[in-house]
């Protein structure tokens, strides 16, 4: 393996692109491959033998391209066959899960939302997640898909429709008895902004993908793998005609940086 390869990363659709811009942010001189399955969008609504042959077919296809490490940057698909999919594949697979741990290690007795597609939050694995912090922490499990589609389908400047839809699922969570809300989707993370001006900066809005960056680094770093010289982001998507909306998204969270 070269440390000029890529760093493969992939989603049931565009929020792993959040993912994305992190890593960029973390590792600037690293090339990025995307994909992602819109055509497959959403990975909640699917079952767990379907996620895993899209994201095995995904897998093979970016260690084809010469990945030298591979981000699962979906929490649904991460639930699902991460664990398959390290026992399959000769290189790093670096999955997501809700960041339960930094939400508690806020304080004691913590009142936290954790808000994810339905699939992760009755999944095994969050469940075993969950065990470690619910004795001694107020956890509340909020489904929220409407909020994959708004990304999905290019809504996010449409605000009113996207303040309606962030409402409906605060007064889910009775956000103003919270500490935090986990977002436990990355498609989540295009509304954390957006979360903490409803929420007057009252609760913190956390999510894993920094977390994620830093132990894709972590792990290049042990193996000598850490580029140089690269920076390219290549985009592809099982449907192509999500490719522009893709380098838009990009573009989102950078203006995103700047507020």
């Amino acid at each position: 393996m070269d440390r000029k390869n890529p760093i493969g990363v992939f989603d049931s659709g565009l929020g792993g692109l959040s993912v994305v811009h992190t890593l960029r942010k973390m590792m600037p001189e690293e090339d990025i491959l995307f994909f992602g399955d819109s055509i497959h969008n959403p990975y909640g609504t699917k079952t767990k033998e379907e996620i895993a042959k899209y994201s095995m077919d995904i897998c093979r296809m970016l260690e084809s391209k010469g990945a030298k490490a591979i981000v699962i940057a979906c929490n649904t698909a991460t639930s699902a066959c991460v664990k398959d999919l390290r026992q399959i594949f000769d290189l790093d697979i670096i999955g997501m899960e809700p960041a339960l741990k930094p939400a508690a290690s806020i304080g004691s007795h913590q009142r936290i939302a954790v808000w994810a597609t339905k699939l992760t939050l009755e999944e095994k694995k969050f469940a075993q997640l969950m065990s470690r912090y619910k004795e001694d922490h107020d956890i509340r499990k909020i489904p929220c898909m409407k909020l994959v589609a708004l990304v999905e389908n290019d809504q996010l400047d449409q605000q009113a429709i996207v303040d309606e839809v962030l409402q409906e699922y605060l007064e889910q969570s009775d956000w103003q008895n919270l500490d935090s809300i986990v977002l436990g989707c990355t498609h989540f993370v295009f509304f954390k902004k957006r979360l903490q001006e409803l929420t007057e900066g009252k609760i913190q809005i956390i999510d894993g993908n920094e977390g994620t960056a830093r132990h894709v680094k972590e792990l290049l770093e042990e193996k000598s793998l850490l580029n140089s010289e690269g920076g390219d982001i290549v985009i592809s998507n099982s449907r192509k005609d999500k490719i522009d909306l893709s380098k838009k998204l990009l573009d989102v969270l950078e203006d995103l940086d700047e507020i």
